[in-house]
């Protein structure tokens, strides 16, 4: 059902997008130059590159990701926001060199296009999303929904949310938290306890929302759970309390006239994502042939320090808990790790004189620009661990799961802030500049770490 509604919308904007350029260009050829229509090599080129260039731009605003979720509001934004700026993309890209009479027609052209393709545009996405919204009002039609808890609270919420006008929940069954909290028994039917989360969400993998019932100000069980399921692909509502408003992390949604705070899981928006997926790519493939030079000077002093490969390799958990094989140059003697994992210090003697001048310069670092190029790594991101101290860590701080969300980084906020850590103490400090930068990612804060990792490199203060 998701796709065939993103495939519907997205085949929508095509044909809209190709019926804007003609009527612009027949009403540009008309009206401004007083000429008959006649089509030309530069009416087929844009029919045939301008609807592609919309839909890459909608891409890029993830109108296309979960089209389930759109709103007559949110796709006017979208709609305004796009046709505005491809709009000026297109003038400056095809139709700036035209031969036209005066400037005047400059604006004339800019103005026509703009309403076409706004308008052409925006009233059948209008059309789709009402119909789409009318769907899923209808009875079990709404978002697939658990609730996760079984006291008076839970009981207020279901009958709440069942009760609206507009309600777009088909609530499946419920999740109770408290071993005596079996309140809702009568109404929905009871999945299990919450200590078996995962395998209740793997058996009942069609669930899109799950809202959670417990007190507002229970922040300690909000984020064990909200640990436990990041890796599920499920909006999270709760209702909110004063801290959470205050807090920032996270957004009124009134879709659907729903009552709920939606946890706002990524905030960075999809554009900056892309964008900075072409970064990395493009920053690393620059760094690997730039810093070639440099790449076999260090490739000779570490051959030098000590016997052994030059490269080390150790597998360290990324993306969505997938491991992956991190590449550095070689800072310590060959099997230094004899009685398992170890953390290094800051006097470790295991360390060789050249691979202390490589930790504090970062420059052991550099050939993960190859895992960034392969995908395992971004520029920026929280540093990857390895799963034996991560068990630990979770022990402690279930949280840590969070930073897998997102990609991990030759450098972060907490390697900048922090440096490497000496154990798992210093690993739960550390963790937590990186959690705050996962609640506040932007492409703008990761120039902001790269630029003070390249002063680190430049000083060679790294710890």
């Amino acid at each position: 059902m998701k796709n065939r509604w993103s495939l519907s919308l997205a085949l929508l904007d095509l044909l809209s997008a190709i019926a804007a350029w003609t009527l612009f260009y027949i009403a540009r050829t008309t009206v401004i130059e007083d000429k008959v229509f006649v089509p030309n090599e530069t009416f087929y080129l844009g029919a045939s590159v301008v609807p592609v260039g919309f839909l890459l731009l909608y891409a890029l605003q993830g109108t296309y990701l979960n089209v389930k979720r759109l709103y007559r509001l949110k796709i006017l934004q979208l709609t305004v926001f796009a046709s505005f700026f491809g709009s000026i993309l297109l003038f400056f890209l095809l139709l700036l060199d035209d031969d036209v009479s005066s400037y005047r027609s400059y604006y004339l052209s800019f103005s026509i296009l703009l309403v076409c393709h706004l308008f052409l545009t925006l009233l059948p996405r209008l059309g789709l999303i009402t119909w789409m919204i009318n769907q899923l009002r209808k009875k079990n039609q709404g978002f697939k929904t658990l609730i996760f808890g079984g006291s008076e609270r839970a009981v207020m919420i279901f009958n709440e949310v069942r009760g609206q006008k507009h309600n777009v929940c088909t609530f499946i069954g419920y999740v109770n938290i408290n071993g005596s909290d079996r309140m809702l028994d009568d109404q929905l039917p009871y999945l299990g306890h919450i200590q078996n989360l995962e395998d209740i969400l793997l058996n009942h993998q069609e669930v899109e929302e799950i809202i959670i019932a417990i007190e507002p100000s229970d922040h300690d069980r909000l984020q064990k759970i909200l640990a436990r399921i990041h890796n599920f692909n499920i909006v999270v509502k709760v209702l909110p309390d004063m801290y959470e408003l205050l807090s920032g992390k996270l957004k009124m949604t009134n879709i659907y006239g729903a009552l709920f705070i939606e946890l706002n899981r990524d905030v960075m928006p999809l554009w900056q994502q892309a964008m900075k997926r072409f970064l990395d790519i493009f920053l690393s493939i620059m760094a690997v042939v730039l810093l070639t030079p440099l790449y076999i000077l260090c490739a000779i002093l570490v051959k030098l320090s000590s016997p052994g490969p030059i490269f080390f390799l150790q597998e360290r958990i990324g993306l969505n808990n997938q491991p992956f094989q991190i590449i550095k140059f070689r800072t310590m003697f060959v099997n230094s790790e004899p009685n398992g994992p170890q953390l290094s210090s800051s006097n470790d003697s295991r360390i060789t004189p050249i691979g202390r001048f490589m930790r504090k310069t970062r420059l052991d670092e550099f050939p993960q620009f190859i895992n960034v190029i392969l995908g395992h790594m971004s520029l920026v991101g929280p540093r990857p661990e390895r799963q034996f101290y991560i068990d630990q860590i979770i022990q402690q701080e279930p949280q840590y799961a969070l930073l897998n969300r997102v990609r991990p980084g030759i450098t972060s906020w907490g390697q900048v802030k922090y440096g490497y850590a000496e154990n798992v103490e210093q690993m739960l400090d550390r963790m937590k500049f990186d959690l705050l930068y996962i609640n506040n990612r932007s492409l703008a804060l990761d120039f902001k770490i790269m630029f003070y990792t390249f002063a680190i490199v430049i000083k060679a203060k790294g710890k």
